[in-house]
């Protein structure tokens, strides 16, 4: 079985411009992410798919793959099917490219949790979160079932606590996908829920597929403003003193 891990990364960002490309700690904040891809155990192949020459440039100056994808793709999801096409595999894992403190564990957990039974074609983690943190809606949150199966994903806090004191779980941007539900779900149109919460997961759900939801072995944060990157770099100093 070859599993490859594909980091989407586009230039054009809204609030960030040339957000992969902004300097972390010494070096682009993809090429943190590539690392960590390159570090998973569960990982044959890791590479970093794009729309612009310069992320390109970059990743390969640096030593690792790229390869360039058009820019009409709406998701990171989009971008790693239109990349699947001319990379083969039988597991995709897309790895946000703007999570630069993903793990490489977490990584092997979202593969791990999709081999963990045959019939399961799309994988994702997930970490405890305390309750002052659930109403911001930039962290996304995942209702679970107990058999481990993503009931909904929102930017609320959910479950509502009418009674007593919920166990929010935080969802972290990482899937793992079997190449035949990739196919599938890069397919489907976009769906109401996804238009109303901006989550492209829903979309998956609504179209009837099951997302498995596996337990992270480390919270991650995403960069979506130049203060993102501010708080990761002072994260990376911290986990290196200690």
């Amino acid at each position: 079985m070859k599993i490859v891990g594909v980091i989407p990364a586009r230039y054009a960002s809204v609030r960030f411009p040339g957000k992969p490309l902004a300097p972390l700690a010494g070096k682009a904040m993809i090429l943190h992410v590539l690392d960590a891809a390159s570090a998973a155990r569960r990982l044959d192949r890791a590479l970093v798919a794009t729309d612009d020459e310069r992320i390109a440039r970059a990743v390969r100056e640096a030593g690792g793959e790229a390869v360039l994808t058009s820019r009409d793709a709406e998701s990171g999801t989009d971008r790693l099917a239109e990349a699947a096409r001319s990379v083969p595999a039988d597991v995709y894992v897309n790895i946000q490219g703007d999570e630069p403190l993903m793990s490489p564990e977490n990584i092997d957990r979202a593969v791990e949790t999709l081999l963990a039974a045959p019939g399961r074609d799309i994988a994702t983690l997930a970490v405890a979160m305390p309750a002052p943190e659930a109403p911001d809606p930039n962290v996304v949150k995942v209702a679970v079932a107990k058999d481990g199966r993503a009931l909904y994903f929102s930017r609320a806090p959910v479950p509502y606590p009418r009674q007593g004191e919920p166990a929010y779980r935080k969802h972290l941007g990482i899937y793992a996908y079997r190449a035949a539900a990739l196919a599938r779900i890069a397919a489907l149109p976009p769906s109401p829920l996804e238009r109303t919460e901006s989550l492209e997961q829903l979309r998956w759900l609504e179209g009837g597929h099951t997302i498995w939801v596996g337990e992270a072995a480390a919270d991650s944060i995403g960069v979506d403003t130049p203060a993102d990157l501010a708080r990761a770099e002072l994260l990376m100093k911290k986990e290196a003193v200690s």
